[in-house]
């Protein structure tokens, strides 16, 4: 049995780098940034108004309460006159591209129209309430790092940019096979059965993670079912193949050999930590890394958080994620020579700090106290701990 460490290191030594590829923003929706971009133009592009009013070129610092400016025209956003060579004033709308020479605008409810006048009613400063080309992002400068996730502020920025396409990291392909007899969908259960949860478990977290998935099997524990499942999955090109279950030393615990027989190298079998120990890795030569959790819930999700994500992670050439230091409520109990991997809620206390609190009764089939928590904890002491977001999606 082997310490956490030495396993994932173990496991990220086998990790290909996925190719880049160019994808369609529409379709680029938490991919990962394969380079960094530099952006095409300015944002903003030209000087435009802040607020609807009226724009003027300003003969001073201050334009005092009581002027009276002639208003020459209307001025919208999209207009392509910007030249207003005699005018004193023209009212314009938010957005607008500044007439050449103006240098000011003064909102619509610090005035009165009068006709074709305008007055301002109090003291307005020069140059108040213009954006200036480049105040956002200047052209060339860097707009996302390689890495970068792109997400809805991403998207918003591209588009902004006029960026259509962009060279993201190919989607992982990813296989999933939850192993059991026992193991049934929703709806009535026979004598004995239960719901597979860590199928559509795993299927939502690899959603959020943003793979592609390749197959999602439910395979019972006697019979050929579950080398077709790891046969289809490599015959779709599958870069990582996750399965539950039949992983640890009773008699129905067939994946070890299973892999084997279909000629699968193991990396590891069994890593010193709780829960989750029987974990399995293994590699097939040209072929997906292989990653068969245990069966129990809690097993399952720590197997995806602790040693799925990392392999997504190396995959898509990100860096190693660093975990957060928080404060305990209550010393962090374990074994020595385990790394215990537990739940737990971080929550500001009494004077503003935040604190993490260990989910009461824990227990790898137990579920409830997963679906109440907001952190992972782990490398605990008597007074604090590395704390990871429960979604590893969410980290940076």
């Amino acid at each position: 049995m082997i310490s956490y460490p030495e396993a994932l290191a173990l496991l990220l030594a086998e990790v290909r780098p996925l190719d880049v590829e160019q994808v369609a923003l529409d379709a680029a929706w938490r991919r990962f940034l394969a380079a960094d971009l530099a952006s095409p133009l300015a944002l903003p592009s030209f000087d435009n108004a802040a607020m609807d009013g009226y724009a003027l070129r300003a003969e001073g610092d201050t334009i005092p309460a009581g002027t009276i400016r002639a208003v020459a025209a209307m001025h919208a956003a999209g207009d392509t006159i910007d030249t207003y060579p005699d005018a004193e004033a023209c009212e314009i709308a938010t957005g607008a591209r500044m007439p050449k020479g103006f240098d000011t605008v003064v909102p619509v409810e610090r005035c009165e129209r009068r006709g074709g006048e305008v007055r301002f009613l109090a003291d307005e400063r020069r140059g108040q309430n213009v954006r200036h080309a480049g105040a956002d992002i200047g052209e060339g400068a860097l707009a996302l790092e390689r890495g970068r996730r792109i997400d809805a502020a991403a998207i918003m920025l591209l588009a902004a940019l006029g960026i259509d396409r962009v060279d993201a990291v190919r989607r992982p392909r990813v296989a999933v096979i939850a192993t059991g007899s026992e193991l049934n969908p929703t709806g009535p259960l026979p004598p004995g059965g239960i719901h597979d949860s860590n199928g559509p478990f795993l299927a939502a977290s690899l959603a959020s993670w943003g793979v592609e998935p390749t197959g999602r099997a439910r395979v019972p524990d006697v019979g050929d079912a579950f080398h077709v499942a790891v046969r289809d999955a490599r015959a779709a090109g599958a870069d990582l193949i996750v399965t539950t279950g039949a992983v640890s030393a009773g008699r129905f615990d067939f994946v070890p050999s299973a892999l084997a027989s279909l000629g699968a190298r193991e990396l590891f079998h069994k890593v010193a930590i709780r829960p989750g120990k029987p974990l399995l890795a293994a590699r097939f030569d040209g072929g997906p890394l292989v990653l068969a959790l245990p069966g129990n819930p809690i097993a399952v999700a720590v197997g995806y958080r602790f040693f799925v994500a990392p392999v997504l992670r190396a995959m898509a050439g990100l860096a190693a994620e660093r975990p957060a230091r928080v404060t305990l409520a209550a010393p962090f109990a374990g074994r020595e020579g385990m790394r215990y991997f537990a739940l737990g809620r971080v929550q500001s206390d009494a004077r503003g700090r935040q604190v993490a609190h260990l989910a009461e009764a824990q227990a790898a089939y137990r579920i409830l106290p997963y679906a109440q928590a907001n952190t992972w904890l782990t490398a605990g002491t008597d007074d604090s701990a590395e704390a990871w977001p429960i979604d590893p999606a969410d980290a940076t």
